[in-house]
């Protein structure tokens, strides 16, 4: 399963406005439950909340992949963000994040929910995919690349 089968184009924040971890997890939040009404968005965020508790999910290199899993959910649900200015999310490095990935699974979906975070995590790695996102003019742009990095891979 490839990210870009995953990852709606109305789901791309070119430019997240948060300038805290918690914000950035509300705007996240809200751009998913715009696509997707059924779900609770306090739900989700107590869902996202409490497993940042266990742990930052900024992963490092200016990445964060804030995920969980929801009861009665159909299907697995991405957004992509980007933050120019960056946004502390208590990253393993030290560093801010500035490119998001938010993952909302189905309870029973361990074993895709887990191969997804790899996946986001592998395609992150790369850091001249990261430095295009960056770059990016808008959010068109930003699933072009997306998607032509998956082909190329």
């Amino acid at each position: 399963m490839k990210i870009s089968e995953l990852l709606n184009p109305q789901a791309v924040i070119a430019e997240l406005q948060a300038t805290d971890k918690r914000g950035a997890l509300e705007e996240l939040t809200d751009a998913l439950v715009n696509l997707v009404p059924e779900l609770d968005r306090s739900r989700v965020l107590d869902v996202l909340c409490e497993r940042e508790k266990l742990g930052s999910t900024g992963i490092g290199d200016g990445v964060a992949i804030p995920h969980g899993k929801i009861a009665g959910l159909s299907s697995l649900q991405l957004v992509f963000a980007r933050s120019s200015k960056g946004v502390d999310f208590e990253s393993m490095d030290g560093q801010l994040a500035q490119l998001f990935f938010l993952l909302i699974a189905p309870e029973g979906a361990v074993g895709v929910h887990l191969k997804t975070l790899a996946r986001i995590s592998k395609l992150l790695k790369d850091s001249d995919m990261r430095k295009q996102l960056l770059a990016a003019a808008d959010a068109t742009a930003i699933y072009q690349i997306i998607l032509a990095h998956e082909s190329g891979s």
